[in-house]
């Protein structure tokens, strides 16, 4: 089973730079994808579904070509959920959800509080809110993978330049510290971590590596010199651990200003 998540930043911009035929390559079987940027309507078109996926979309409603949601799929879900119950979250298409069995794949897209403090304000409020509902599925029994840009990185292995982002979001110390505290593995920042939690897929399957980046500024030559953050996961329940079996971050071909990230699992 190959499952992948990105951030297109625009799914009618990654499509104008060949995404969706170099998807069509990688024999994917689920595929997450954030920031879409469209209403569905817009999305009609056989360029954005690719022969043999079922997909299904959350838009946001709050604001017109903004963040967004989406799950391709070989398999037609069992269920389709697209709402957590929280009006200034669900409204802006940062979750939807497909059930196959026992398997939850889940595309989130998390908010930045990059652009000042009232959305870096937003960005804890989620987080909070968002912290129950996480430990009610590790719990629950169900199989689960959460997709997508969670907008934090987990430690100095995780960003090019660690000491000059301490103040920075993204990588703030309460923000890594919510991300660490729901991971179970010693690749975190020193924060408290469980000793039952989430499997990071990335870290269980390569927990020594650096340089491998999920996201680049646009600004500068960022891309160029691989001055990244890793911000995009496959969060899995600890009964997924041993089907792990590789992963792969593409940096190349760029279709966004984020990398595809890939994981294998056997089924």
């Amino acid at each position: 089973m190959r499952i992948m998540t990105f951030n297109a930043n625009g799914v009618r911009s990654a499509a104008s730079k060949g995404f969706f035929p170099w998807f069509a390559a990688q024999d994917v079987d689920v595929l997450c994808m954030q920031e879409t940027k469209a209403q569905e309507h817009q999305l009609a078109d056989a360029a954005f579904r690719p022969a043999g996926y079922h997909v299904a979309f959350r838009d946001a409603i709050t604001k017109k070509g903004y963040s967004g949601v989406a799950i391709y799929s070989r398999r037609e879900p069992d269920e389709i959920r697209t709402s957590l119950g929280w009006a200034p979250f669900d409204d802006e298409g940062r979750y939807i959800e497909a059930r196959f069995g026992n398997l939850s794949v889940v595309s989130f897209y998390i908010p930045s509080g990059s652009s000042g403090e009232a959305r870096q304000g937003f960005k804890f409020e989620v987080m909070d809110w968002l912290q129950p509902i996480l430990d009610q599925w590790l719990a629950s029994g169900r199989d689960y993978v959460l997709c997508g840009d969670w907008n934090i990185v987990r430690a100095r292995s995780d960003i090019r330049n660690w000491t000059s982002n301490q103040k920075n979001s993204g990588c703030l110390p309460p923000e890594r510290a919510w991300l660490n505290g729901m991971i179970a593995d010693a690749c975190g920042d020193g924060s408290p971590q469980p000793e039952a939690g989430w499997i990071d897929t990335f870290r269980a399957l390569k927990p020594d590596a650096t340089d491998e980046y999920t996201w680049w500024s646009n600004r500068g030559a960022a891309h160029a010199n691989n001055v990244g953050w890793r911000i995009d996961y496959q969060l899995a329940t600890p009964g997924l651990r041993e089907r792990l079996r590789a992963c792969e971050v593409w940096r190349e071909p760029r279709f966004s200003d984020h990398a595809p990230y890939l994981v294998d699992y056997t089924r």
